[in-house]
């Protein structure tokens, strides 16, 4: 099993990966298979219109996400990767008043974004919680070609065929042939004991298989980069964030206290936790307010690993840039082993596939940049995935603020706090990491669908009545 880490790790633009960079993903696959030639097209048809329709969990938070706002955007030929935040609003408006698309290489395409972009609550797509069907049509309304995409989490996107082949290759143990083909984390410390090379370095090796050495780390550094500069952004905006719930962004007013208490040597018991917490919350507001963010492993769980890395380089002497690659390494196995044995999406298993994959991935990482063990490693993000299991995605609003922004800030404390506890012992526990995952994989399973991203059950509700 192999998933690059820039599969893990992608810029993007938020509020969510699942919700907006995956429909915006989708709808860019839909413009190239309309110009393929792997459709039967009849003869002397020709594409005039486009309609969509948004199925489960995007149809119920579609909204709150941004959903149909990145679906019209892709549909223009803009990608999640280069779209400039700033410009988005703009294409959007320019699209409802025209009533057109216009992609590059295209002619332009009817769409009326009221009447074309279907928010379906009704008519849940069988292969998974985040789907969405897009339809061209001829100038008569005759359909010419009908495709069904699933967001899968972390701006992962696939067809309906490829969601089945991806199945299949799991249960055949498929994929892309690296030296160190771990698909659990027994396997991983089993080759990690045999090989004698640190989990980085074993991840390090499968990347190389399609790389070189200065292409990886020019890749892991642009990733660090787009994650530094959100933090950066965050602690210096200010306001309310949009959406209607007129939350106010606090992650500039605490900054500036902690530089304050900083300069004056005044003592702070909790002085790293609140360092923690704002560097978290900056990446969060900045992605609740559809900045450029990284997704890591999705956006709503995007602050925890860019503030344990910044806290990394903030509190530890030692640290440096080799330091921070080898911490995106680990992190990214990690996260490939929980994606391939249970989910990092909200809307399948539940903000425990969100927040705590990513508290896992950043206590991972953490304890190998402070010199762990392989199994003290496996066992720090076990202790930061235990310790949020059951956990619900129950968004206020269907916005990525409430209780999202927080629960960053909480995941990365988790997380610090689960590498120093495992740094503390020899690295033998209780509770190996595979058998959190599978119980997040069963809890997800278990939980009730109003838990799962759809805003219909917990804080979304409650709060409203409230």
């Amino acid at each position: 099993m192999f998933l690059s880490v820039f599969d893990v790790f992608k810029i993007g633009v938020g509020p969510s990966s699942s919700h907006t960079m995956g429909p915006m993903t989708a709808a860019n696959r839909f413009l190239d298979l309309i110009l393929s030639d792997s459709w039967p097209r009849p003869h002397g048809a020709h594409v005039a219109a486009l309609k969509v329709s948004l199925h489960g969990s995007l149809a119920y938070t579609g909204i709150g996400h941004g959903t149909g706002r990145a679906v019209i955007i892709g549909l223009t030929g803009e990608a999640p990767d280069s779209i400039e935040p700033d410009r988005m609003d703009a294409i959007v408006e320019e699209v409802e008043k025209t009533g057109k698309l216009q992609p590059p290489g295209h002619p332009a395409y009817a769409f009326q974004p009221k009447d074309d972009l279907v928010f379906d609550k009704k008519t849940p797509l069988p292969g998974h919680a985040n789907g969405m069907r897009f339809s061209a049509l001829d100038r008569d309304g005759r359909m010419l070609l009908t495709t069904v995409y699933y967001s899968i989490g972390g701006g992962f996107v696939v067809t309906d065929t490829e969601l089945a082949a991806m199945q299949a290759a799991k249960k055949n143990s498929g994929g892309r042939k690296v030296p160190y083909p771990f698909s659990s984390a027994r396997e991983m410390l089993d080759m990690a004991a045999r090989s004698g090379l640190t989990i980085a370095q074993m991840k390090r090796a499968n990347e190389e298989t399609v790389m070189d050495r200065q292409s990886l780390d020019a890749g892991l550094d642009r990733i660090w980069d787009a994650m530094s500069g959100c933090i950066d952004r965050g602690l210096k905006q200010e306001g309310k964030l949009p959406g209607g719930l007129n939350v106010r962004r606090r992650a500039r007013s605490i900054h500036d206290k902690l530089q304050e208490e900083w300069r004056s040597n005044r003592q702070n018991p909790l002085l790293a936790n609140d360092w923690l917490s704002v560097y978290a919350m900056a990446v969060n507001e900045e992605n609740a307010a559809g900045g450029r963010v990284v997704t890591a492993p999705t956006n709503g769980a995007a602050g925890v690993i860019p503030a344990t890395i910044r806290y990394y380089l903030h509190f530890h002497p030692d640290a440096d840039q080799n330091g921070i690659r080898d911490y995106l390494l680990t992190a990214a196995a990690v996260g490939g082993i929980i994606k391939h044995n249970a989910s990092i999406s909200g809307a399948e298993v539940g903000c425990q596939g969100e927040v705590g994959s990513a508290s896992a991935m950043a206590a991972a990482g953490l304890a190998a940049v402070m010199g762990g063990s392989p199994e003290q490693i496996e066992n720090a993000a076990e202790i930061a995935l235990e310790h949020h299991l059951g956990m619900t995605c129950d968004p206020v609003a269907g916005l990525v603020q409430v209780p999202c922004i927080e629960r960053n800030a909480l995941g990365a404390v988790k997380a610090v706090t689960a590498a120093s506890l495992a740094l503390k012992g020899d690295g033998q526990h209780f509770v190996p990491l595979d058998a959190a995952i599978e119980t997040m994989r069963q809890t997800g399973n278990d939980m009730n669908e109003k838990y799962k991203e759809t805003s219909l059950g917990g804080l979304a509700v409650n709060v409203v009545e409230c």
